[in-house]
């Protein structure tokens, strides 16, 4: 595609006319020719240029190949400004870096934190990624290649033209189908995470310990490592079963031995430090003589000869976990290791043999022993999640089988919990595997007995933490402590042999009555003694449903409240609280800059401890190359390092004010959302009608079902179509709606300024909000609603528009801007860049939604609608 001046990007002109010439080659001249004239009069629209009407007149004149294949075109388009925009940094974290901010405080205090901290991204499969793996995957060749060029490399390793292999790369994403055919499975998601885990994650971490290391002067403590919810979240998926938890689990581990495997093979080629030329270490000779590798032509070659042992200990221990010999086998024999411990040992011993032959600089052996320290032998930690109310099922069916209790769901929490207590505290089983039992409960109970199989397989830290979704009394900690007593996961007293029960407090009452639930846990002496000795208690908090609940504003404070509430609640305790943050990539969802989330955490809150959930899109985005994965990983470990030791950024006197003010803020701003979304007749008709909600159920994104029961009420809806389905509309409406009114009662407009300019939670909420509100547009927004004309459209439709209105003016009045993103450059370029490509996108879907629902059935139409979705997601980058 030909590029314009909008566009300052070398890399995007440059990949743009790769673009283009693809599609005139493999497509013709005439699409080409389409599509560019569509292309061009959206892009003079965007320059001022009126040029409406030329756009409709290109959209109308392609029929419905024409349709898919500019679908297409714009999509791949927004795929490579994706890329060339991450290779410039547009996307990135703004330079935060770990060396920044150690720069500015004491190191040995630094290091004292790290030693006890825990910084943990954590890969989930919620379905908001649109993109096969293939496209992604063509995507990162295609980096690599721009990096080939970059250096000004001629040819590939290969002997190819890099350019050509360039053009090569985007004619197979031409040619490549964009929609997956049939609904990903749970062992599909596994692969994908294993993916990102085996090409970025493994090698990336170690190298970025070693540059941390030389930041401190010393070895960094291992306080970044990585988890996964992929195969142990069945909250609403019934397809995560024991089977799958067994996969998830295995996969990992065969993964990670591999690489362990492949890492020693390659050292054992390389050390060939003979003993004729170099003395050895008794403790290396010890190794070398326990390999029984008695080869005639490695005698001298102790290092070697020490590998060799090592090797077949690994291949053992990769026999006995995963169930067959690797696919190299050892040539020697050897004894699994018990533990990574004894793996790590054996390779300290080479490591201190070479220091002591002068060879001390890091390299291999050194990432291999940071690899180790920070993968074990399981790579992630797998968390359990399940929803409080099915395991309230499972111990009403268990007591009722075992004559404990017959209607257990009719007993009042004070009574259910003495009940449980009485339980948890004798040791016998409640129920035998011999008596009756649902399908659910049987179900609930082999997952436990997988995940203690994969603890004894792989060890205690491949499954340390059990979530329990819809958490409202401390009963639902306690039934689920019950559950994992009957599979072997818990032991009173013993925080080694027990699974962390985790609250999440997801809705906007939840979070409120956590930290009251949070108190009563603790103060239960048994279950106070285990946090106290386990060191830390986790407490998930939720993005997406409080939003879906009460709107972004006061979704986002009552998040800020309930951290600050709980503080003390631990404080007391005399437990470490370590919070994990159920962000999405969706403003709506919590999405946004980490470093700035974490920056803005209430003070004393994060204390080097915190976990985020990394979903769909984002992974991709944040993670999809080394580099990438550098520049957020850096980020998240140096906001840590920062919300922790740097002083509090806002006066106790001015938090207090400000602090106020929010109360305020957030009460009209609930009441304004709540009134819109819930209490306005026929909104959900409205929503539905005017949003893509029912066609985004069809793509084959996830696992999951979109609804977690079959009703259409909102509140049963998941919040990712939620979110997704008015992104794709243009309307945003998640992540804004609510300020306005609240703004508009506020009497001391002063003070909000003073708030937008002192008080990063302000800051950072007043961002996201901008960035949402810059990537909405009323007017496409008014051609969805007339979908919904006969849906009360014309009537609520106006209510929303206007408040858009507002609500962008509020924010520019706090901030100080005379337009949208004027403080930030670099975004406001890159959303502008977009524009032209989106709006033609938004109009061919909303002509086919019209045609699809009037009932035509031709099969292009429906999936028109699909890569249409598929196309925007794209562009807009972080909508779901």
């Amino acid at each position: 595609m030909a590029s314009d001046s909008i566009s300052q990007n070398p890399d995007i002109r440059f990949l743009g006319r790769i673009l283009g010439d693809v599609i005139r080659e493999l497509g013709g001249e005439t699409l080409f020719r389409r599509i560019e004239y569509i292309r061009s009069t959206s892009v003079d629209r965007h320059r001022g240029i009126d040029g409406a009407h030329e756009v409709d007149r290109g959209l109308e004149a392609l029929n419905l190949d024409d349709t898919l294949n500019f679908v297409r075109g714009f999509m791949l388009f927004s795929l490579l400004a994706n890329l060339a925009e991450d290779r410039q940094g547009v996307a990135s974290e703004g330079g935060a870096n770990v060396a920044g901010v150690v720069a500015t405080l004491d190191k040995t205090e630094v290091a004292e934190m790290l030693a006890h901290a825990s910084v943990v991204p954590v890969l989930t499969a919620h379905p908001t990624e649109v993109r096969r793996k293939s496209m992604i995957d063509h995507k990162a060749r295609i980096a690599a290649l721009m990096q080939l060029r970059d250096a000004g490399v001629a040819e590939t390793p290969d002997g190819d033209a890099v350019e050509a292999a360039i053009v090569r790369q985007v004619a197979l994403l031409w040619q490549t189908r964009p929609l997956r055919r049939e609904r990903l499975y749970v062992a599909d998601e596994v692969e994908n995470a294993l993916a990102w885990l085996r090409e970025v994650f493994v090698p990336e971490l170690p190298a970025l310990y070693a540059r941390w290391d030389r930041v401190l002067g010393a070895r960094t403590p291992g306080f970044l490592t990585v988890g996964s919810w992929i195969g142990g979240d069945r909250d609403g998926n019934p397809f995560v079963d024991a089977d799958a938890l067994r996969l998830a689990t295995g996969r990992a581990g065969e993964t990670i031995l591999l690489h362990y495997l492949d890492a020693i093979h390659a050292m054992g080629g390389e050390l060939s430090i003979s003993t004729e030329l170099a003395t050895v270490d008794a403790a290396v000779l010890a190794l070398a003589d326990a390999s029984h590798d008695a080869a005639a032509s490695r005698t001298d070659e102790v290092y070697r000869r020490a590998m060799t042992g090592i090797y077949a200990r690994l291949a053992a221990t990769f026999t006995d976990r995963i169930g067959r010999a690797p696919p190299r086998p050892a040539t020697v024999p050897g004894a699994a290791y018990p533990t990574p411990a004894d793996f790590r040992a054996d390779l300290v011993t080479i490591a201190e043999g070479l220091a002591n032959n002068g060879l001390s600089s890091p390299g291999a052996l050194a990432r291999l022993v940071r690899a180790v320290d920070v993968f074990g032998f399981h790579l992630a930690r797998l968390d359990l999640r399940q929803n409080s109310d099915v395991h309230a099922r499972c111990i009403a069916d268990l007591f009722a089988a075992a004559g404990v209790e017959a209607d257990y769901e009719a007993l009042d929490e004070g009574a259910r919990v003495a009940l449980l207590r009485r339980e948890l505290a004798n040791p016998r089983p409640l129920t035998g595997a011999d008596l009756p039992q649902s399908d659910e409960t049987r179900s609930e109970l082999a997952i436990l007995a997988a995940a203690r199989e994969a603890r004894a397989k792989f060890g205690n830290g491949v499954i340390g933490t059990a979530i329990i979704s819809k958490t409202d009394a401390v009963s639902d900690l306690l039934e689920l402590l019950l559950l994992l007593k009957q599979a072997g996961l818990y032991r009173a007293g013993d925080p080694s042999a027990s699974l962390m029960p985790v609250p999440l407090f997801e809705t906007i009452g939840d979070l409120e009555a956590g930290p009251a639930i949070m108190s009563a846990f603790f103060a239960i002496p048994e279950f106070g003694d285990l946090a106290r000795a386990r060191g830390h208690q986790e407490v998930m908090v939720g993005y997406s449903d409080s939003n879906k609940d009460g709107g972004y504003l006061t979704s986002v404070w009552s998040l800020h409240q309930a951290s600050l509430a709980l503080k003390p609640v631990f404080e007391a305790a005399g437990v470490a609280m370590q919070l994990f943050h159920g962000r999405g990539g969706a403003v709506g969802r919590g999405g946004g800059s980490s470093f700035a989330a974490i920056r803005a955490q209430p003070p004393g809150t994060v204390d080097g401890r915190i976990r985020i959930t990394e979903q769909g899109e984002v992974i991709a985005a944040k993670y999809g190359s080394r580099e990438s994965a550098a520049v957020n990983l850096e980020a998240m470990a140096a906001a840590t390092i920062a919300a922790t030791l740097e002083p509090p950024q806002v006066a106790a006197a001015d938090s207090a004010r400000f602090g106020a003010a929010m109360d305020r803020l957030s009460g009209d701003a609930f009441a304004a959302y709540r009134a819109l979304v819930y209490e306005t007749p026929n909104f959900r008709t409205f929503f539905r009608a005017m949003t893509p909600i029912a066609e985004i159920a069809t793509l084959k994104i996830g696992s999951r079902p979109a609804s977690r029961t079959k009703s259409d009420a909102i509140e049963d809806l998941r919040a990712i179509p939620w979110v997704f389905s008015w992104a794709q509309a243009r309307v945003m409406l998640p992540g804004w709606y609510g300020l306005y009114a609240a703004v508009a009662r506020f009497e001391d407009k002063g003070l909000l300024r003073d708030m937008a300019r002192g008080w990063p939670f302000f800051a950072a909420t007043l961002a996201n909000m901008e960035m949402v509100l810059a990537k909405s547009d009323m007017t496409i927004a008014a051609h969805y609603a007339e979908l919904a004309a006969d849906a009360d459209g014309p009537v609520i439709f106006p209510r929303i528009r206007d408040a858009w209105h507002a609500t962008r003016d509020v924010v520019l009045d706090l901030t100080g801007q005379t337009r949208l993103l004027a403080d930030n450059p670099a975004l406001d370029a890159s959303i502008r860049l977009r524009m032209p490509y989106v709006e033609p996108l938004n109009l061919l879907q909303i002509e086919l939604l019209k045609r699809h629902r009037a009932g035509e059935d031709d099969s292009r139409i429906a999936e028109g609608i699909q890569l249409s979705i598929n196309a925007i997601a794209t562009a807009l980058r972080n909508s779901g």
